[in-house]
């Protein structure tokens, strides 16, 4: 099987949890259990679906009962995990009890290198704007530099490092600015669109119908060893992408680990030797297989979205007014984009391999980072 090379994982997933749809816990979950993973999965919010749809009934977690389910966990000897993928918490106090949580399992295996990883979706909001209390930021900002990979879209990166993304030269120095803040050893940038951003240095723009996902593991000094993956946008806004982003990246990281050798599943944080290049390095390579099986999921996705939107036409009661008529065309639509994740299980464990991996040279950096 395509997943063989995925070893034996045992992840302790701490995120939302939706009874329709897949994101959150719903997503990861059955993402990361698809290529052999045991997961289990700490809810830290438990909606009826996702807020996409504009309305929802449900509950939050509070930060106790956060602490209350892994300490029961913990009372029984079920911490054996290997992985923490940490991502949505509903207040700044949840965020704490997450990332005591982190700690507590770190320092449980920090006399075995390499033995535990945490991945941290640091959920703060998108497209310029939060979606969270304001001082769940400063959570964050105490929190990330235990983990050791970050994964956040390029609005929570500005967020993170105080730069304003606005051209290659500054992406560059938002992700220096992380690794060096923070002491995180991998970060990934998810879904920057590049071709808004002005040029620097030689690497050329993807053009505007494509997304790109940019990422760097450090070397010993700290400075950035940058690759990006351009991948075809899709038109069409679906919700859960970053949590399958997240959890495609958990398995397929332990994997790359494994095919690299060289001791690195003992190695803290699974930091490359410093003479590996940036296109050579696991996360990159395990980069490239996530955004296989996401696109490949996300297309199959829109043509059932467009097929069922067709086959229903829109939305027409006369007995509603118009906003009320707008607002069951909003949920028919939603609803349509929910991500058709099981039916498509096989480009989870087999991704078609079609994107390649790019490095970002030290002549394409500005001045400053070379």
């Amino acid at each position: 099987m395509a997943d063989s090379l995925v070893p034996e994982t045992r992840v302790l997933a701490v995120a939302s949890h939706v009874v329709y749809g897949h994101v959150g816990n719903s997503m990861a979950t059955f993402v990361m259990q698809s290529l052999g993973c045991e997961v289990a999965a700490l809810n830290t919010v438990h909606f009826s679906n996702h807020t996409g749809y504009r309305q929802f009934k449900g509950t939050r977690a509070t930060a106790q009962e956060i602490t209350d389910l892994y300490q029961g966990l913990r009372q029984s000897n079920l911490t054996d995990f290997d992985v923490l993928l940490s991502g949505y918490a509903p207040s700044a106090a949840a965020v704490e009890a997450v990332g005591s949580i982190g700690i507590d399992l770190q320092q449980k295996a920090k006399n075995k290198p390499g033995s535990f990883f945490w991945v941290l979706d640091p959920v703060m909001g998108d497209q310029g704007r939060l979606y969270v209390n304001d001082d769940v930021v400063p959570a964050y900002k105490k929190t990330i530099h235990h983990a050791d990979l970050i994964l956040p879209n390029q609005f929570e990166a500005e967020v993170l490092s105080g730069v304003k993304i606005t051209s290659l030269a500054t992406l560059a120095e938002a992700i220096t600015a992380i690794h060096r803040t923070y002491s995180v050893p991998h970060v990934i940038i998810t879904s920057v669109q590049l071709f808004r951003l002005s040029q620097s240095g030689s690497t050329p723009n993807p053009p505007e119908n494509f997304l790109t996902v940019i990422g760097s593991t450090t070397r010993s000094d700290g400075s950035p060893r940058l690759f990006r993956v351009d991948v075809p946008a899709l038109d069409c806004f679906f919700s859960g992408t970053g949590d399958m982003f997240a959890a495609l990246t958990v398995a397929r990281l332990r994997e790359a680990v494994v095919v690299a050798g060289n001791g690195l599943q003992t190695t803290k944080s699974w930091v490359s030797p410093d003479d590996v290049p940036s296109s050579a390095l696991p996360l990159a390579q395990a980069t490239v297989k996530v955004l296989s099986s996401m696109h490949s999921v996300l297309e199959r996705t829109l043509e059932a979205r467009d097929a069922e939107l067709a086959a229903a036409g829109p939305t027409q009661n006369g007995d509603l007014g118009p906003e009320e008529q707008q607002k069951q065309e909003h949920l028919r639509r939603t609803k349509a984009a929910e991500v058709r994740l099981v039916r498509n299980v096989r480009f989870l464990r087999d991704p078609l391999v079609q994107f390649t991996v790019q490095e970002w040279k030290k002549e394409d950096l500005p001045a400053q980072f070379q």
